[in-house]
């Protein structure tokens, strides 16, 4: 029946799915799913017309600032813990695997290809602490794993990535690395500082909604990636940083956080960061290994 009220207007909706289309079970557990908890929020508040056009303008604005430079909906979803919810369900810990978190808004495709052990930094700056940074790549065995593409980047000395920045060159503080023969890799960056993420338009109006401060803890991206293993979005944190168990984005997990120590002479940095991950295989080719 198509005739609606507040008490049936959701299985009228729910059940219009799949009536003048195909869609799959899993559109449909999906669709499902939303409109019963979108209408059953819209009950809980009593939402007002004037709220949600007030959402709709919000949201149109938030899209008109999406760029390659900003992706301003994955920054919302972050300041709300949707992005690293959405990352738990997708990526469960598994035995000894390492553990993901979230991508962010500021990663950027095809940064350069530098030699083991090669320098991200490309200006410095007066407050800055160059920092080695190593560790080994292994399967769930033990075993180190040759020829892992890492893309790692991270914020200036000002708290600001590249390109953010104006002033900092091209994929400064952002570069591709691969591991040795026995899994092990090894780069030069800078001690990433924390910084509040954008805090002007809608992600600010949203974290002064939530009554929330902008800021996050130093931490390093990594994207680690090799055919045959599943690829691993991560980060890892300064245990020394501020903001470590407030993070804006309620992306810190334990075993991402690490320790700088001071470097011995011979690596020519001022500090040093090591820190191991572990590859889970694909699915895919466990189940080639299995046949």
């Amino acid at each position: 029946m198509g005739i609606v009220n507040q008490e049936n207007i959701s299985d009228v909706v729910i059940d219009s799915l799949g009536k003048n289309g195909v869609i799959t079970d899993r559109q449909r557990e999906i669709m499902t799913s939303l409109i019963k908890h979108m209408h059953g929020f819209i009950k809980d508040v009593k939402l007002q017309h004037s709220e949600f056009l007030e959402a709709c303008n919000y949201l149109v604005r938030a899209g008109k600032l999406s760029n390659d430079n900003r992706q301003e909906f994955i920054l919302l979803a972050d300041i709300i813990g949707v992005e690293v919810l959405v990352d738990m369900m997708t990526n469960p810990v598994e035995g000894t695997a390492s553990e993901s978190t979230v991508l962010g808004p500021f990663y950027r495709e095809n940064p350069p290809v530098l030699p083991k052990g090669g320098s991200t930094i490309q200006k410095h700056f007066d407050n800055e602490e160059t920092a080695y940074f190593e560790g080994y790549i292994r399967d769930e065995t033990g075993k180190g794993i040759a020829g892992v593409t890492l893309d790692v980047w991270e914020d200036a000395p000002n708290g600001i990535y590249e390109n953010l920045d104006p002033d900092q060159p091209e994929y400064n503080l952002r570069g591709r690395f691969e591991t040795d023969e026995n899994g092990h890799y090894a780069f030069v960056a800078v001690r990433p500082v924390p910084y509040p993420i954008p805090e002007d338009e809608t992600a600010g109006e949203l974290l002064r909604f939530m009554g929330h401060h902008p800021n996050r803890p130093g931490h390093m991206h990594f994207i680690i990636s090799k055919d045959g293993y599943r690829p691993l979005i991560s980060q890892i944190y300064d245990a020394d940083s501020k903001w470590l168990e407030d993070d804006s984005v309620f992306a810190v997990k334990e075993s991402l956080i690490g320790k700088f120590k001071p470097a011995p002479k011979e690596l020519g940095t001022d500090l040093h960061f090591e820190f191991d991950f572990v590859l889970k295989t694909a699915a895919d080719a466990k189940a080639v290994a299995a046949e």
